[in-house]
């Protein structure tokens, strides 16, 4: 006892010893502790409380939204037997589903196929490789007992021909007098109902389901895994009374023992159920995670505050060691910098009485640095500017040293001197400001340097011929312009390109090309002068540079001993030989042209000139070639520009009964919607996209705008009737278009019978088999044929026989001469008689007034076309047309 009365009087004079702020921050700490710790504790409830009520939403979110996602599957096989039923019982049994598949219009999928079976459950049609039986079916004895009125779900099976579980939908096929005539079905493996639905949020116990509303199970995705059997998720069939819920289901009532939050949601016109559950330990798993995170920076707090505490007390041990440390650092410090590849200093500034600065002196430095200046680091410290430097570099070296003073920060390059092999030292300069001293560090780039100016030089070098390249002319010849107008001087410019060099290079390859463009540089440094630049703009384009001309005699010399250079024949690497010619263009300074730019322009049209008048040639720029040459160079540029920002739209001129004015058809016509001119006609620009490679791209691009408006119209529930679109030979001759429209069709849905190709009679006269083809694959496609422009060409009787066409436009010059007496009327008949005996509709294009139209009745033409009914009108007009009943302007106006 004695002992213990010892103890308290020392404790209590030993907490008197310490600090007031001590025990303020200790207790202050205790304090901060408890209520950090009555937050979070607060928190975490709060946390679980938002974890579930989340879950709730999410899982009644994802069942709805895997409920629309399956009506919309299930509503795109339902579309198809829908499809396939009306096409069979409206064709008597005339659709072949092999035939649709190798076109393409089913997806190339194990895990879908379509059949059609007759009322005996034989196959009929279908996509599968081998023909199957099914009258043991579920579904198809379902149908057959007239237990199914609409689209049916069958039970999953294990299909004959893949050994995997599938699912049915099928639709019964009915005769004219309603009996039972087979089954129209599409099959879908049974996981192919949860794959319609890909959310990466599912955890490794969540899942997706779907069952029928009689509770069999179909298909279920357990943590982003498909799977047909339901023994890994459900031991008995869920059965759930309302359309839609929310049920928390405990461990019992699954087969994997993990309790969940299952949320229903049944589909709008189809008897399945969306089901979606959650696992109840991924619920909060997350607001576990957050409320273990939230403790452990509690505890971090907490550890905090305590060592706030104890830092008071070991502040004075801190500062001792602190200052054993910063020299521990200092003299480390010295031995890194004296070692570094760099340079060091310190610089201080030294003022006046009046504050401005009248010199630096070296501080501080490393050996590298003081190396650099040319000194050794003992004699370097102490020195000020005004020793190291004199005259001009002083001047030069304190402006910079006081611009760092005043900003902060300086960075420069600059060259110190040359090394003892002439290679120039370049050094990088950095200044920072520290007080009244400057920090600079400075850095030999010389290596660097010597790179950028290697790499500068290859920039301006074609690195095929080593002549200079483009870049290097845009860059040297302002500078060459400027000398030539300070001296009054004359410049040239020659541009040429090789005649029939793409012959070579066609023909025996890029190696060859490129051994024949080295040989042309060769030839042509040999034929210039010294002082005169060869350029290589790229491909097989050159210029030529004649800086010293004294007239234009002197460029003609040059330029003759050019051509003949390259008029040689060239002898390959090969040892083949070939001729090829430079046709050139010559520009003057200052006669043609005050820039780059416009020199090399009309040298460019001086040369296609000279290809205009015969290859091999040269010419001197006028301003007579420019204009129209100019006209057709603006016009390609612009036509291509129009091309690849799609430019055009499409008008639509319907094609009617002669008789009745009913709609039958409409042609697209193409215009150019041009950003200046606005709407331009065809005939401006059709025959230059042809002579320029542009029409497969164009004839792709208006082929894509009607299938896609024809989508539109179906879309506003319009009544549609075909859309023919012209096709030229070049097209034909050059570019897949039977799997161009076959692309187009597939892309944007729109069946072979609403799309029409019209084709020029020069089409039926080509003799290459490959056009018959692509002819013969239209019709395979079931797309009609029309020959445009009847009567223009010359076709044959025979040939149109041969080609199997659909209908004969006759050209409008026939229709005119309709009324100019017997003789027109007669030869209309005769093509209306010959047309009619090789089954062939007759349309007369170009009908103007009621007078034409009579005519053509009395001659039994079939359709009538042109501005008499209407003229060609934009899509939102022509869709009013597709309204309309008879387009007779006569019979509109009395209706």
């Amino acid at each position: 006892m004695a002992k213990r009365r010892v103890e308290i009087p020392a404790m209590i004079a030993a907490i008197r010893r310490i600090p007031p702020l001590a025990l303020i921050v200790f207790i202050s700490c205790s304090l901060l502790i408890g209520l950090v710790w009555s937050i979070e504790a607060a928190r975490s409830t709060n946390r679980h409380a938002l974890a579930n009520a989340a879950a709730q939403r999410q899982a009644q979110a994802l069942s709805r939204a895997y409920a629309e996602q399956l009506r919309r599957g299930i509503g795109e096989l339902d579309q198809i037997t829908l499809t396939l039923k009306y096409y069979w019982e409206h064709t008597r049994g005339s659709v072949s589903l092999e035939d649709q598949a190798e076109h393409g219009m089913y997806p190339k999928s194990d895990g879908l196929y379509v059949l059609i079976v007759d009322s005996k459950g034989d196959t009929v049609s279908g996509t599968l490789p081998a023909r199957v039986a099914v009258s043991d079916r579920e579904y198809f004895r379902v149908h057959q007992a007239g237990r199914a009125s609409g689209l049916y779900i069958s039970e999953p099976y294990i299909g004959r021909t893949t050994g995997k579980q599938v699912l049915a939908f099928s639709r019964a096929l009915r005769k004219p007098d309603g009996s039972f005539d087979g089954v129209v079905m599409v099959a879908v493996e049974a996981p192919y109902l949860a794959a319609f639905y890909d959310r990466s949020s599912l955890g490794e116990q969540d899942f997706i389901a779907v069952h029928r509303a009689d509770g069999e199970f179909l298909a279920a995705k357990v943590g982003g895994t498909l799977d047909g059997n339901n023994a890994r998720l459900f031991p008995a069939p869920p059965r759930f009374d309302q359309a839609s819920g929310l049920k928390a289901l405990d461990a019992s009532q699954f087969a994997d023992g993990a309790a969940r939050l299952v949320a229903w949601q049944r589909l709008s016109g189809y008897p399945l159920t969306a089901t979606v559950g959650l696992a109840a330990a991924d619920i909060q798993a997350g607001a576990d995670d957050a409320s273990d995170h939230a403790r452990q920076t509690a505890l971090g707090v907490t550890a905090l505050l305590a060592v706030a505490g104890f830092c008071g007390i070991v502040a004075s041990l801190r500062a001792a060691e602190r200052a054993r440390r910063e020299a521990r650092v200092k003299d480390t410090y010295r031995l890194a910098t004296d070692s570094a590849r760099e340079g060091f200093f310190m610089i201080r500034s030294i003022a006046d009485e009046h504050g401005e600065i009248v010199d630096f002196v070296v501080q501080d430095c490393n050996e590298r640095g003081a190396a650099f200046v040319g000194f050794g680091r003992d004699e370097l410290l102490g020195m000020r500017f005004r020793e190291l430097y004199r005259g001009a570099a002083l001047s030069k070296v304190m402006g910079i040293f006081r611009l760092a003073m005043d900003t902060g920060f300086h960075e420069d390059e600059f060259m110190a001197r040359r090394d003892r092999g002439g290679r120039p030292l370049w050094l990088q300069r950095k200044l920072v400001r520290s007080e009244d001293a400057l920090a600079m560090t400075v850095r030999d780039i010389s290596d660097a340097k010597a790179h950028a100016q290697a790499l500068a030089r290859l920039a301006c070098e074609d690195a095929l011929t080593t002549l200079h390249n483009r870049h290097w002319l845009m860059q040297t010849m302002p500078q060459s312009l400027e000398a030539a107008r300070a001296g009054g001087r004359q410049l040239a410019l020659l541009f040429f390109d090789l005649d029939d060099f793409k012959n070579v290079n066609n023909t025996l390859g890029h190696a060859a090309g490129d051994d024949l463009l080295r040989l042309t540089a060769l030839r042509l440094r040999a034929a210039l002068r010294p002082g005169d630049h060869a350029v290589r703009l790229g491909g097989d384009e050159f210029t030529v540079v004649l800086e010293q001309v004294d007239s234009v005699d002197d460029v003609a010399r040059i330029t003759e001993r050019v051509i003949a250079a390259l008029g040689e024949p060239f002898v390959l690497s090969d040892g083949s030989r070939h001729e090829v010619h430079a046709s050139i263009g010559i520009s003057m300074f200052p006669d043609d042209g005050n820039d780059a730019d416009t020199l090399l322009k009309h040298a460019d049209i001086a040369m296609y000139a000279v290809k205009a008048g015969g290859k091999g040639q040269y010419r001197f720029y006028q301003p007579a070639l420019s204009a129209s040459l100019v006209q057709r160079l603006a016009l390609e540029q612009a036509l291509r520009d129009a091309v690849d920002e799609d430019q055009f739209v499409l008008h639509y001129q319907p094609r009617v009964d002669a008789v009745t004015g009913e709609l039958r058809s409409m042609e697209a016509l193409v215009r150019w919607q041009h950003p200046l001119r606005g709407l331009v006609g065809p005939l401006e620009f059709i025959g230059v996209a042809e002579s320029m490679g542009l029409i497969e791209a164009l004839g792709c691009q208006v082929a894509d705008k009607v299938c896609r408006q024809l989508r539109a119209w179906q879309a506003d529930g319009l009544p549609l009737v075909p859309v023919s679109i012209n096709v030229s030979a070049r097209q034909f001759n050059h570019g897949d278009v039977p799997g161009m429209i076959a692309r187009c069709m597939s892309r944007h849905g729109v069946p072979a019978s609403l799309l029409e190709v019209e084709l020029t009679e020069s089409c039926m006269l080509a003799t290459d088999r490959p056009v018959a083809d692509e002819l013969t694959a239209l019709k395979a496609l079931g797309i009609k044929l029309l020959v445009d422009d009847f009567g223009t060409g010359y076709s044959s009787l025979s040939q149109l026989q041969q080609l199997d066409l659909d209908v004969l436009k006759v050209d409008r010059a026939f229709t005119a001469q309709l009324r100019n007496g017997r003789e027109g009327m007669a030869f209309f008949r005769a093509i209306v008689s010959m047309a009619h005996v090789l089954r062939m509709s007759v349309v007369a294009e170009g009908v103007e007034n009621a007078e034409e139209l009579a005519i053509l009745q009395d001659l039994g033409c079939d359709e009538v076309q042109g501005y008499y009914v209407s003229r060609p009108l934009p899509a939102a007009a022509a869709a009013r047309l597709l309204r309309a009943g008879s387009l007779f302007p006569a019979l509109l106006q009395s209706a």
